[in-house]
Order: C-alpha cells, then sequence, then structure tokens
C-alpha cells in the first residue's frame, strides 16, 4: 500500500479497540481515536483514511458499524502488548508498507459531515460528564499518633497443656 499516512495506521489501532465485540460506529471510533492519541485528526483526513483502508479491504461495514477486516485483524495480532502508541502506530505503517492488494473491494465513502456530527457528539458527551481518565485527586491524610496502633495487633494464642 502506497503511499502510508499516520491517519491510516492510527483508523486502524482505534478500530481495533474499538470493535471488539461488535462493529464500531463513528462515535466509538472517535473514542477510541481520543483514547489513542489525544487528539483527533480533521474529518477531511479520516473521510480519506476510511476511503483508502477499505479499498484496501482493511476495513468493513457491517450494519452501520466498522470493523477490520481478516487481513487488518493479522496486522494487529502481529503487534507487541507492551509497546507504547507512538511505536504501535510505527509498527502498523512498517505493515500497511508492505501490504499486498487483494482483488477489488469497494470502498466505503464516509462523508466529512457525519464525521463533524459525531465529533460535536462526543464533544458534548464528554464535557456533560466526568471523563474516567482522569485520576482522582489523592487525599492529603496524614495519621495522628493517636490513631496508629502501638504493641501487637493480637495477643498470641497460649499452648493449653
Amino acid at each position: 500500500m502506497y503511499p502510508v499516512h499516520d491517519v491510516d495506521a492510527l483508523l486502524l489501532l482505534s478500530l481495533s479497540v474499538a470493535s471488539k465485540r461488535r462493529p464500531a460506529d463513528l462515535l466509538e471510533v472517535i473514542t477510541a481515536i481520543d483514547l489513542a492519541q489525544g487528539t483527533i485528526p480533521s474529518a477531511n483526513k479520516l473521510s480519506d483514511a476510511f476511503a483508502r483502508l477499505s479499498a484496501y479491504g482493511l476495513i468493513v461495514e457491517i450494519n452501520g458499524g466498522y470493523t477490520l477486516s481478516a487481513d487488518a485483524q493479522q496486522m494487529m495480532e502481529n503487534q507487541r502488548k507492551n509497546d507504547d502508541t507512538a511505536k504501535k502506530i510505527y509498527r502498523l505503517k512498517e505493515h500497511l508498507a508492505d501490504y499486498r492488494l487483494n482483488g477489488e473491494h469497494a470502498a466505503i465513502l464516509v462523508h466529512p459531515d457525519q464525521l463533524l456530527a459525531a465529533l460535536q457528539a462526543f464533544r458534548k458527551a464528554r464535557g456533560s460528564g466526568r471523563s474516567w481518565l482522569i485520576d482522582k485527586p489523592k487525599p492529603a491524610w496524614i495519621p495522628t499518633r493517636e490513631l496508629v496502633r502501638t504493641g501487637k495487633p493480637f495477643p498470641h494464642k497460649r499452648r493449653k497443656t
């Protein structure tokens, strides 16, 4: 596959997370992209990435949701679990550069307006509630001397003779 873009590898990585159990809708894909990278590419770049990867047969659409094809799942199985996101994207780009097209596949056309609507829904959902990705603040509790127990915690049992 030539040329390989960062958005292509990021989309494959996020789809592998979002569509583990069932095909993912656009909101779940955008949430996974935000989780993986922290920033979301523009709607035009994502739309082009959907078209490119589906034309190469790496993304399929099932009942309005998107999931990885068998070839893309094989690429994801070759990833190391301990690598960080940047290293995974780099390795995926290497796999995509070596990938050869097998047959013809229909391109999935996702309009940028659909992606913008999903992005707005993501921002609305993110802003309305508490984000689970933010760490809880630690309480500043220092035990006082009265609360600290001294001595043996439990008395020893005596042997019966």
